[in-house]
């Protein structure tokens, strides 16, 4: 579930499965066998020992102490609107992927919760300087628009084109010959994408910002990673403008980009522990947390989480 799931959901999609660590205590009965028993304390430490258990406890204290700081930042509606977002890029796929990754679309949504919040604790720690902008803003194209014929091998794609030199309308020729069931009754349009998309063969991506003018199309066929060949034309290709026209949707691509960046998370993750100024009781996980705060069960030495990042 790579695709707009980031590693944050992804990791606690395995990890908030697993029996709260904390809770267990005493020396009541988990289960009973022919010779035996288990009991919550022998539960606790094979929890505590292993690395699942270890991280479930890390996840428990880091989503508490971003619900604690930035919760009243996500409202429901917020969460069920990202939540049918993914339901609606992956359609009828949805529900295998969620059995795939052991959810349930409550969790999945406890997920995007935590993601959410995890989006406004870097946004509140890291502050976006006017170089990173203008560094943006130098690789930034405007969102274009292009239908496609998709194809299954060269000398197809090489009739198609063919036939567009001869006046013939790409719409005709893509409900005609495109194998892409998606588009070639809406005359092969896709939608609009910048090139950055993911969602997009980078292949495409890169042959739709080469064309110039709406109703330009493929010289020559596209191959795409799958091995596919297609045809492309143009449709709509603004200008790129001027930066301050572009700056929120610019922010949000460099934050986007922060939060696939581990080294940056890492940093502002430490910053919401520290002050959440966490302290641990079990010696035996008291360095559970060193990876984000250097120190493990508390982050009192850390730098002050009020100071932004440039």
């Amino acid at each position: 579930m790579n695709k707009r799931i980031t590693k944050w959901a992804v990791a606690l999609a395995g990890l908030l499965m697993m029996v709260t660590v904390a809770g267990c205590a005493g020396n009541k009965t988990v289960a009973t066998m022919n010779g035996g028993r288990i009991s919550e304390n022998d539960y606790y430490k094979e929890m505590k020992d292993s690395t699942s258990g270890k991280q479930t406890l890390q996840t428990m204290i880091i989503s508490k102490a971003l619900e604690n700081q930035y919760g009243d930042k996500v409202s429901k509606d917020d969460v069920n609107k990202k939540f049918n977002s993914y339901k609606k890029q992956y359609g009828s796929q949805f529900k295998t992927l969620l059995e795939q990754n052991g959810l349930t679309e409550s969790k999945f949504k406890d997920n995007v919760r935590t993601n959410l919040l995890t989006e406004e604790a870097l946004k509140a720690n890291k502050k976006i300087s006017d170089k990173k902008l203008n560094s943006e803003w130098k690789k930034y194209q405007p969102k274009i628009t292009v239908s496609q014929i998709v194809v299954a091998d060269e000398n197809t794609a090489k009739e198609v084109i063919t036939k567009l030199d001869n006046g013939e309308k790409f719409s005709a020729l893509a409900k005609e010959y495109s194998t892409d069931t998606s588009t070639k009754d809406k005359g092969g349009k896709l939608a609009a994408f910048d090139n950055t998309s993911t969602q997009v063969d980078s292949s495409i991506v890169t042959a739709a910002y080469k064309l110039k003018k709406v109703g330009d199309y493929s010289s020559t066929p596209v191959t795409t990673t799958t091995g596919s060949y297609v045809v492309l034309q143009l449709n709509n290709k603004p200008a790129k403008g001027k930066l301050a026209d572009h700056k929120s949707e610019l922010k949000e691509r460099i934050y986007t980009g922060w939060m696939q960046d581990s080294t940056v998370m890492q940093s502002v993750i430490g910053k919401v522990l520290k002050k959440a100024d966490v302290s641990i009781k079990d010696d035996d996980l008291k360095n559970i947390l060193a990876g984000y705060t250097g120190n493990g069960s508390s982050s009192n030495n850390n730098s002050s989480t009020s100071n932004t990042t440039k």
